[in-house]
């Protein structure tokens, strides 16, 4: 086999996780082809977050099959690791590999799987010989692996903002998630290594560098010694050039003062803050298992926002958590309304199997959690659209990205807006604008 092409699913994670797969399978002599259709090998990166992100997956087995039967279809990442069962006996899968196997997906392929499977079968249990895949799952929490790519030539989250993932897997327990159980116990790839691969994406011209992680908070508290996260991203500031990082998720217990410090005080870091949330009822967050209480979380979101006025503020909220009354729902939906909310990630509770949460009683009838979604969602476009009023008149840094239409170019602001600038310019530049207006669901402006 040849060539291959890689699909992924989710999160930034899974995004960094599919640029490794990309660079280990090229460096063994295979070549990217330009679509599923044309590739002799589809390696499909899962995500099981939700039923819905399970039903994403598996449509697209079918349609890969179906628009390319002779292809061998790989499908790896969380929903893998889950439910190999669910995926193994599907029309054209010819391997399924968890996470705990990802790191060795290349020698798989390469290998055509053979000569490995005794080797592999001491490493964790695999499932019965006569499943038409084969199947490779491992103990998740005996995984020590964490894939990094070096990011070029566009193989990370995007073209001119390559994402490189510093830390991996999760020692909390919400009810509610599933990730800790497909993902493993939280792993922080080393300072020194995380400052190699930011100098090599600066020689390779990138501008933006985001930085993500499962718990990208956690960062370095697995390390001997234990480190800081507050202490990477310092030595990423006084070791490289990059002229812009950006912080992925980051859960509200490690924003800690002195990070909140370290980002208002440089004009390297972008001016954004990913605050997961889920419930601002407390007795819903108790439920949950989460580490903090409204109180908390208030506190920090406003520190936020002393610190940096026009910054962008988002967080992941949920609707329809099992036992959530109307009071709950009704507490949840004012607390959002009266924080400083630039964006929000409105989910749907989603059962997953094996979570505590989806054996609790009182399960939410879907109409219910539809209409409390929708909710939610009116009260973010609302956040949003003030937000964007406000910039009107203020100039701001903005990095353009690769798409030019209609004789403009698209950009995504320090504060995580979209921006239309008039003209074309190209890829990859940072520059000064003015925000003139707002578009459907962007900004518009003209470079400084």
């Amino acid at each position: 086999m040849s060539s291959f092409y890689v699909h992924n699913f989710g999160c930034r994670a899974t995004q960094a996780d599919g640029a490794a797969l990309e660079c280990d399978l090229l460096g063994r002599g295979l070549s990217r082809a330009p679509s599923a259709r044309e590739a002799e090998v589809v390696v499909l990166n899962t995500c099981t977050v939700t039923a819905e992100a399970d039903r994403d997956v598996r449509a697209a087995i079918r349609r890969v099959h179906r628009e390319n039967p002779a292809c061998r279809i790989l499908v790896t990442g969380c929903y893998a690791q889950r439910a190999p069962q669910e995926l193994q006996g599907m029309p054209g899968v010819a391997w399924v590999v968890g996470n705990s196997h990802k790191h060795r997906i290349g020698e798989i392929v390469h290998n055509d799987c053979h000569p490995e499977r005794a080797a592999f079968a001491s490493e964790g249990p695999l499932l019965p010989a006569e499943a038409l895949a084969s199947t490779y799952i491992g103990d998740i929490f005996a995984h020590t692996e964490l894939l990094a790519a070096p990011v070029f030539d566009g193989l990370g989250y995007d073209k001119t903002r390559p994402n490189l993932k510093v830390q991996d897997g999760c020692d909390n327990r919400c009810s509610f998630c599933i990730i800790p159980f497909v993902r493993g116990q939280s792993r922080s790839l080393r300072r020194d290594a995380v400052l190699r691969e930011m100098d090599a994406l600066v020689a390779a011209g990138f501008r933006e560098v985001v930085i993500s992680g499962i718990n990208l908070g956690r960062w370095g508290r697995d390390l001997e010694p234990a480190q800081r996260f507050e202490d990477l991203v310092r030595a990423i500031l006084e070791r490289t050039a990059v002229e812009r990082l950006r912080l992925s998720s980051i859960e509200p217990m490690d924003w800690t003062d002195e990070l909140i410090e370290l980002v208002a005080g440089s004009p390297r870091i972008a001016r954004h803050a990913h605050v997961p949330l889920q419930t601002g009822s407390d007795r819903v967050l108790r439920r949950m298992y989460r580490k903090y209480r409204p109180w908390h979380y208030e506190e920090r979101i406003r520190k936020i926002r002393a610190a940096m006025p026009t910054a962008a503020i988002g967080a992941d909220v949920m609707a329809g958590f099992p036992g959530e009354t109307d009071a709950e729902f009704e507490a949840n939906r004012q607390f959002i309304a009266s924080l400083p909310f630039t964006y929000l990630h409105v989910f749907t509770y989603s059962a997953r199997p094996g979570t505590p949460a989806a054996d609790m009683q009182d399960q939410l009838p879907v109409e219910i959690k539809r209409e409390r979604n929708r909710i939610l969602r009116e009260l973010a476009a609302e956040k949003k659209q003030e937000f964007m009023r406000s910039l009107v008149g203020q100039t701001v840094s903005t990095i353009t990205l690769s798409v030019v239409e209609d004789g403009r170019t698209e950009t995504l602001t320090d504060n995580y807006q979209k921006l239309w600038l008039e003209g074309a310019h190209p890829a990859n530049q940072i520059l000064s604008a003015r925000v003139e207006g707002l578009g459907a669901d962007a900004l518009v402006g003209t470079v400084q």
